[in-house]
């Protein structure tokens, strides 16, 4: 493998490596955690001309779309839809329910629920972090004693995510309920769930989350363009005396009579017939078969990293198996190993795209994002590049990491 500078791959500067490539010809692979690999059916449902936003069948689109964003929500409360990322669905949740100067309780599991404090931050709130580890869920015990000792309830919103995608752990929200149920703190409970909506359980109205927010690109298996954020009649109440809405972000106008109101303007239209299309491919499935299918790839993954590191070259970052998350897998190299080389081996090589660490982890490994439209080729295929990498490389490791996830899903197939 060569270096030189300006290499072009596919229409993209590359990490200025160059290679023959001789296996790497056909469909390129996005192995990272979002955003994720779209279906062609999807692809084609975009494929279409505009129509018209106020009346017909575009109508009949945002009923469909929110009548499913429900059932994979778990929710009977309202849900809205929102032309952004999940940072403007973040920026959205709060303005809908807070106040300037509310504190807002941030629980720290990695990287992303204390950049949603810092969001609320710049909106005005005042953000009060529980410090976690990178490896671990979230410390309930200092949230415990951060409720207990919020004698006034200055407290407004407890904010966490259920999936964090750069440490890969994933917290359990039910668990969190319980604490501002055994505190009697009447704080919303506002969760992120975009990483495991589609992935993993989620019950919002069981577990009595107030507010949600979700994005399209990752286990909804659309581009990236939409978000989404639900709640319920607590948050609706709490709607009544926010003074951070503004026009866009605002519930209130998006609950109006006409159709384009919905999205305080021209709606997405082409991301909204692609949703369609893959909501209704993901209900077609059923819930419970998704969930299904992405622990079984989760676990043929970590099977693998777990086999390549027996001799101590890469590790799992979790510690704790029950809170490894089912959509993507972040990877700690040994000290003195470097992740570019990994990474641009296999994207050079094979047309295999692996996630970068960021965040505290940032330099120190890899993540393979196993979310959405995945299924058994296209994960395997990943971790036997991976492996050709390794061998490439000459790379040490334990044992075949390949071998150990056919033998994992294999086993947990034959006993289903």
């Amino acid at each position: 493998m060569n270096s030189t500078d300006g290499v072009v791959r596919n229409g993209l500067p590359g990490r200025g490596l160059v290679s023959q490539g001789l296996v790497s010809q056909g469909r390129d692979f996005l192995a990272i955690p979002g955003p994720t690999v779209v279906p062609d059916q999807v692809l084609s449902a975009m494929h279409r001309p505009a129509i018209d936003i106020y009346t017909g069948s575009l109508v009949a689109v945002t009923d469909s779309c929110l009548a499913a964003l429900k059932s994979v929500f778990k929710t009977g409360g309202d849900v809205y839809m929102y032309a952004a990322n999940g940072h403007g669905a973040w920026e959205a949740a709060l303005s809908n329910v807070l106040s300037r100067g509310d504190e807002i309780l941030v629980l720290q599991s990695g990287l992303f629920a204390t950049t949603w404090g810092e969001s609320g931050a710049l909106q005005g709130l005042r953000a009060q972090v529980v410090a976690g580890d990178w490896n671990q869920p979230v410390n309930y015990e200092k949230a415990e004693e951060a409720l207990r000792s919020d004698k006034n309830h200055n407290i407004k919103a407890l904010l966490a995510v259920q999936i964090d995608t750069a440490s890969g752990v994933v917290n359990d929200v039910p668990r969190l309920r319980r604490l501002l149920d055994d505190t009697n703190h009447p704080a919303l409970l506002m969760i992120d769930c975009i990483a495991s909506l589609g992935t993993m359980p989620f019950l919002m109205d069981e577990w009595r989350v107030d507010v949600a927010v979700a994005g399209s690109q990752k286990g909804l298996m659309m581009p990236p363009g939409l978000s989404f954020v639900a709640t319920n009649a607590k948050g609706k109440a709490a709607h009544q005396n926010a003074n951070l809405r503004t026009h866009y972000w605002d519930w209130t106008f998006r609950d109006g009579p006409e159709h384009y109101m919905k999205y305080c303007g021209t709606p997405p239209e082409h991301l909204m017939f692609g949703l369609k299309c893959a909501l209704d491919m993901l209900l077609e499935e059923g819930l419970d078969a998704a969930f299904m299918r992405h622990q079984l790839l989760a676990d043929a993954v970590r099977s693998a990293v777990s086999a390549w590191g027996g001799n101590g070259l890469m590790s799992l970052n979790i510690q704790d198996p029950s809170a490894r998350a089912n959509s993507v897998t972040t990877v700690v190299l040994a000290d003195g190993m470097a992740p570019e080389v990994l990474l641009d081996w296999c994207e050079v090589n094979a047309a295999v795209k692996l996630g970068i660490t960021i965040g505290d982890l940032h330099g120190k490994g890899f993540r393979i994002g196993h979310m959405g439209y995945v299924n058994a080729p296209m994960i395997l295929g990943v971790l036997g590049v991976i492996e050709s990498a390794l061998y490439a490389n000459d790379w040490e490791f334990a044992s075949s990491g390949v071998a150990a996830a056919t033998e994992q899903l294999g086993s947990a197939l034959k006993s289903i």
